[in-house]
């Protein structure tokens, strides 16, 4: 039997120049957005979504009645939860610089990244195999979790995997191998206006040890200069 699995990213909580990591309720913008979404998501089976208020609310705004699953919850960020990215990044340099080079690294005393592309494919090898289309809400770190793992990629890559707001990924099981459709379900200007608000991910300037995107790009040595949709 064919599974599919197609995961939407929740919309992050409010937009700001000093986001907020962890979970947060989401902005009246991205209940709209959401909303806005609604009528074009695909034929599905069964729902599922994060257990965090914003996958929940999203889940509503999409009128969808999505079971929680416990293991689609966000990335344990530990003693950095509900501070903000700046603030983490201006009294702990070396532990965030470690955090977003090294999947091994886990400076806040939560989870690692590694930890969490474990568990995020022991998810989808747990998926049950007459599932037909799912439709799993979740945080933009389980997506690309998702995608690590459906790839083939080094755990490394994770930061270089862009997760909008609102995009659908849709993961198809071949019997050996997942096959990885990109696309969003949102309107073409909410598409624009989601991948605007969600690139600002903090990097310091001291930082010139990552690996470059997967397409090759260089990167620049801007503060702020590439992705962050999992903890806005």
């Amino acid at each position: 039997m064919t599974i599919r699995l197609t995961f939407m990213c929740a919309p992050s909580g409010d937009a700001t120049l000093d986001p907020l990591l962890g979970d947060a309720p989401l902005s009246e913008r991205s209940l709209r957005m959401a909303r806005a979404a609604r009528a074009a998501l695909p034929p599905h089976g069964p729902t599922v979504r994060a257990p965090s208020i914003r996958c929940s609310q999203t889940a509503d705004a999409l009128g969808l009645k999505a079971a929680s699953e416990p293991a689609l919850r966000d990335l344990d960020l530990g003693k950095w939860r509900g501070r903000t990215v700046d603030d983490v990044a201006a009294t702990e340099p070396d532990g965030f610089n470690a955090w977003l080079t090294d999947p091994d690294a886990a400076p806040h005393e939560g989870e690692s990244v590694r930890r969490l592309c474990r568990r995020t494919a022991d998810w989808l090898s747990s998926v049950e195999p007459d599932t037909g289309h799912a439709v799993a809400i979740t945080e933009a770190a389980i997506v690309r979790a998702a995608l690590i793992h459906a790839l083939g990629v080094p755990a490394r890559a994770f930061w270089h995997l862009t997760v909008p707001p609102l995009s659908a990924i849709s993961l198809t099981w071949r019997g050996c191998y997942w096959d990885v459709r990109l696309g969003y379900v949102t309107p073409q200007e909410a598409q624009r206006r989601a991948l605007l608000r969600s690139e600002t991910l903090v990097r310091p300037e001291s930082d010139q040890s990552a690996s470059p995107h997967l397409g090759g790009e260089k990167r620049s040595s801007s503060f702020r200069e590439t992705i962050f949709a999992s903890c806005g």
